[in-house]
């Protein structure tokens, strides 16, 4: 930290090696587990990652090789001095010579950008499904209330509403509701998915409070949900089972993952490793015994991700016809939670035995264990990346552009041992090049954004490679100080970049301005040690008139009460940012005082239970709303 160097030590690189399938606690297993490496890194890959305009170095000796292309065209190619000469095409090839074939990615050399899409500077909102409301009465907000929300900025000209993760939590379960520690990256939270967008009959309304209670209202949600589909013709189920299919094995063991779920967890048993030993294997006898002995219920579980899949796809859809020109912008989590089904039937893909975080640091001395796991390294060059190409292509099927939360994961994560603090881990490395490459490839067929979360500390050489891909990096306010502990001028955005007001994570305008965080702080005992709330106040003070100053260029700002006059100037500041894409959540819009998530938390704050005050039409007709959007507008 500050800095320094530090140096891992033994013990616990030993333990992380072990955990990664490396015995070492020997001579002999050091030396049996370097010849496993050696022998795989001399194995022919699965998958090799190249550039368009560059020659592609390949394992293969010199000579002719057949390139077959996508559309199944094949030209005749040499490779000469272990290198196969430029392809102009991106996409993905096949290579064959003698008894060899290896796949070729072939990436674009960068991303597209807002201008690709039709316009160089877009504004758009952030929210949070489920804070959302409807004209009918909800438990909480659906894919039902984020068409009518994208309907009603898509009026007002916005192109993009950036969500955060819809990915599959445990199914019915009130339990892990973070959107952030999802059961399945894969997959969507099948809780928001709506029947009439889908052309179905409508579930029962339920009257939501203020604050949402998630653990009576997902298990009632997956109760109304049994009853529509039980009473579909049985030819419809036939017919939406039929179009599952198509997603092949990987849908039906999800399925399969969540109606064993919701068996044994009522048993008291969380996730596949509570499971009896038996079931521990997706492809074993008893798991494939359950799913003869309940049909319907894996029926059902399919009939979930088809209806939220369907649903999904009419927003984007109607996005779309809106004039939107990216229309959602889909968040992909940073890692899975253990016991979930990613873990479970991607076994080899997924780390085991470590969890992912942060180191200690100077803003954390402790560090943080996320209580999430992600993909192997190993694992992933092991299967060709297909997990992560999976990732990608089912994010954009809904969606007109990602943000790959914690991008850094993609070139290094900080794993922690079972067992052991965010002290005794340390960093693995990932295929940057490789990984990043293949979100640009994917990001061009689908013709998307990519925005690249890189708040904090980056791993060397990350921003240049994210700028030379283009991905749009994350200009937050509260972090774009200047020498002076201003905060930066709105000039001095760059352009490859989202210009924000604030995120899910940290204050809202009108929060910070009148010090809501600082109450929260205080509460909660999290001011720095030794300091008192009215010693804050004086800090932030100070940094109000800092920030007012950047803001407007004048020195008499408004009292602390008077937050208005604030959130409009952050509005208009990040609106006349370069920026090729400003995001305001939904929050500051509004000017509220309260934000979705306070980091380390989990009862203590309402984290992710806020509602909104009515329908998203109804608020932004506000004068001061309408004017806000309006400052947007103009960009």
């Amino acid at each position: 930290m500050d800095g320094a160097d530090m140096v891992v030590a033994d013990d616990r690189l030993a333990a992380v090696l072990t955990a990664l399938g490396h015995a070492c606690a020997t001579p002999a297993q050091i030396a049996a587990s370097l010849a496993v490496i050696a022998e795989q890194e001399s194995a022919l890959p699965r998958m090799v990652v190249g550039e368009v305009g560059l020659p592609t170095p390949l394992p293969l000796a010199d000579g002719p090789v057949e390139v077959s292309a996508e559309d199944g065209n094949t030209v005749t190619a040499r490779v000469a001095g272990g290198q196969l000469p430029p392809i102009d095409q991106p996409g993905y090839y096949v290579l064959h010579t003698g008894a060899t074939t290896l796949t070729l990615a072939v990436a674009p050399t960068a991303c597209p950008l807002p201008a690709d899409l039709g316009a160089a500077r877009m504004w758009g909102p952030a929210v949070q499904i489920p804070s959302l409301r409807g004209h009918r009465p909800g438990a909480y907000g659906t894919f039902a209330e984020l068409d009518a929300a994208v309907q009603a900025f898509a009026a007002r000209g916005a192109q993009a509403v950036a969500i955060s993760p819809v990915h599959a939590l445990f199914a019915g379960t009130g339990e892990d509701f973070s959107p952030y520690s999802p059961s399945s990256r894969l997959f969507l939270n099948t809780a928001l998915a709506d029947p009439e967008l889908a052309g179905l009959s409508p579930l029962p309304a339920h009257e939501g409070a203020d604050f949402i209670e998630w653990g009576e209202a997902l298990p009632h949600r997956l109760a109304d949900l049994r009853t529509l589909y039980a009473a579909l013709d049985p030819v419809v189920q036939a017919t939406i089972g039929q179009e599952g299919g198509s997603h092949g094995e990987a849908l039906s063991l999800h399925a399969l993952f969540d109606a064993l779920d919701c068996y044994f967890r009522p048993q008291g048993l969380h996730g596949w490793e509570q499971w009896p030993e038996a079931f521990h294997d997706p492809r074993g006898a008893a798991a494939a015994q359950f799913a003869r002995d309940n049909p319907q219920e894996v029926a059902f579980h399919r009939f979930c991700q088809w209806l939220a899949r369907t649903s999904l796809d009419a927003v984007q859809q109607r996005a779309r016809e809106a004039g939107m020109a990216v229309g959602l912008l889909a968040d992909l989590a940073v890692g899975v939670r253990p016991g979930g089904s990613d873990t479970w039937t991607m076994r080899g893909a997924m780390l085991h035995g470590l969890s992912i975080g942060a180191p200690p640091d100077p803003l954390g001395p402790h560090g943080q264990n996320w209580g999430l796991t992600s993909f192997s390294p190993q694992g992933l060059k092991a299967q060709g990346y297909a997990p992560w190409i999976a990732l990608l292509r089912n994010a954009l099927a809904h969606a007109g552009g990602i943000r790959i939360d914690h991008a850094f994961g993609l070139a290094r994560l900080w794993v922690i041992p079972a067992g052991g603090t965010a002290a005794d881990g340390a960093y693995i490395t990932y295929p940057f090049a490789d990984l990043l490459r293949l979100a640009a490839l994917e990001a061009h067929r689908a013709r998307a954004l990519v925005i690249a979360e890189d708040l904090g500390t980056a791993p060397k050489g990350f921003v240049d490679a994210i700028t030379a891909r283009r991905m749009l990096g994350m200009r937050v306010l509260w972090f774009e100080r200047a020498a002076d502990d201003g905060f930066i001028g709105a000039g001095d955005y760059p352009e490859l970049s989202v210009a924000m007001t604030g995120t899910h994570d940290t204050p809202t305008v009108a929060g910070w301005w009148r010090g809501r965080d600082l109450d929260w702080a205080a509460a909660l005992g999290r001011l720095p040690e030794g300091t008192s709330r009215q010693e804050a106040e004086s800090v932030r003070d100070w940094d109000r008139g800092l920030l007012w100053a950047s803001l407007t260029g004048q020195h008499h700002r408004p009292a602390p009460q008077d937050s208005d006059p604030v959130v409009d100037a952050a509005v208009a500041h990040v609106a006349r940012a370069p920026s090729g894409l400003a995001i305001v959540p939904l929050e500051d819009l509004l000017g509220l005082d309260e934000q979705p998530n306070l980091p380390g938390t989990t009862v203590e704050h309402p984290n992710w239970r806020r509602r909104m005050a009515g329908p998203t039409e109804a608020l932004l007709a506000d004068p001061a709303v309408s004017m806000r959007i309006d400052t947007l507008a103009r960009r």
